[in-house]
């Protein structure tokens, strides 16, 4: 299978299913004597895991990392970083009525088309459990980016119908106050409110996620194919069940005329706007990269579905097993992490052509 790694220099390939033994990772590129925390490598694991509240699947998994190589006395080394993530809660006998029948919307028939096999149990691969693993890689980008001033703040600002239309001062602190992870408490708890009640109708719900990145100075990203804000669409819409990415103005620019859009320069190189969201050309311009990402509704519903066989034939599909309402909660890290990934990529990319 191709496609499993992301990176130029700072490089991340991951392994494993979601029913299997471990998911793991290698983490190529990080330069010597980076001093590296673990334990904020499993707090970051810890916002990501199942099992948080009502709002998230009941699977319980304690996702502790093990490091196997590459970091020494709390430092790396400049080898390879080899770890995994062990398996433990898993109820393969639950997913039994996915293995010669397709989940509409899922990846199953996909996958069975393209490999002439497939793992059913939790989905296998294609299971967003794969994403820990990338949890694992921007925890350790952050702890670097944020020796040189770059900083992320992540956060759900839609679920469904309900969005964060107000101007407020977003910090961390508000965000992970409550299990949404909606930096508005009162809005927070009707999103939580339509979760629940979602759920107890055995069907799903998306939203989406806000990311803000300070710190990048100018120069990161390539003005042709390796662009800065395409390398984060390629990295965000990599991530289960994303379906649409935005920097800046995003969509909204096409309504707007260009004497509206156009970010006006100030004599030190800011902008008085931001509606290019902190790149131009596909480089960074130094302001702070503002992009949005989009989730759908989980395609596994707690409901019958109308599907068919692998040999074509139509069956009603039972709706069981473990899985969200909604993934969008839990996949606040999982976005920070991607877009740290391609920060530091970037950073190390851009040193390595500096004068």
């Amino acid at each position: 299978m191709a496609g499993s790694s992301l990176g130029t220099i700072f490089k991340l390939v991951t392994f494993g299913e979601s029913h299997g033994d471990c998911i793991g990772g290698i983490i190529e590129g990080l330069p010597s004597n980076q001093k590296i925390d673990l334990l904020a490598i499993q707090n970051e694991l810890n916002r990501r895991k199942p099992g948080q509240s009502d709002i998230s699947s009941s699977r319980k998994e304690s996702d502790k990392v093990e490091l196997l190589s590459g970091i020494f006395d709390g430092y790396s080394t400049g080898t390879p970083i080899g770890f995994i993530i062990r398996n433990k809660d898993v109820k393969s006998g639950d997913y039994s009525h996915l293995k010669n029948t397709f989940r509409p919307s899922h990846a199953d028939l996909t996958y069975q088309k393209k490999y002439g096999i497939r793992d059913h149990r939790g989905g296998g691969r294609s299971s967003a459990r794969e994403t820990a693993c990338r949890v694992v890689a921007g925890a350790i980008a952050k702890q670097v980016l944020n020796q040189i001033g770059i900083s992320f703040i992540t956060y759900v600002d839609q679920i469904g119908d309900l969005q964060l239309k107000k101007s407020i001062n977003v910090t961390k602190e508000k965000i992970e106050k409550n299990s949404c992870r909606c930096p508005d408490s009162e809005l927070a708890a009707e999103m939580e409110e339509l979760i629940l009640n979602i759920k107890s109708k055995g069907d799903t719900i998306g939203g989406c996620i806000q990311g803000i990145i300070n710190g990048v100075p100018i120069g990161l990203g390539e003005p042709v194919f390796d662009k800065l804000n395409a390398e984060l669409g390629k990295a965000m819409l990599s991530i289960n069940a994303v379906k649409g990415f935005e920097v800046g103005s995003g969509f909204k620019a096409a309504s707007m005329k260009g004497s509206e859009h156009n970010d006006l320069i100030n004599q030190d190189f800011t902008t008085k706007s931001n509606n290019s969201g902190g790149i131009q050309g596909g480089i960074s311009n130094g302001m702070p990269i503002f992009f949005r990402v989009a989730f759908k509704p989980v395609a596994t519903l707690m409901q019958n579905q109308k599907s068919v066989t692998k040999d074509g034939k139509e069956e009603i599909l039972e709706g069981k097993g473990r899985h969200d309402p909604c993934v969008v909660p839990r996949a606040v890290p999982i976005v920070e992490a991607m877009a740290a990934i391609v920060i530091l990529d970037f950073y190390l990319r851009q040193k390595s052509i500096s004068i």
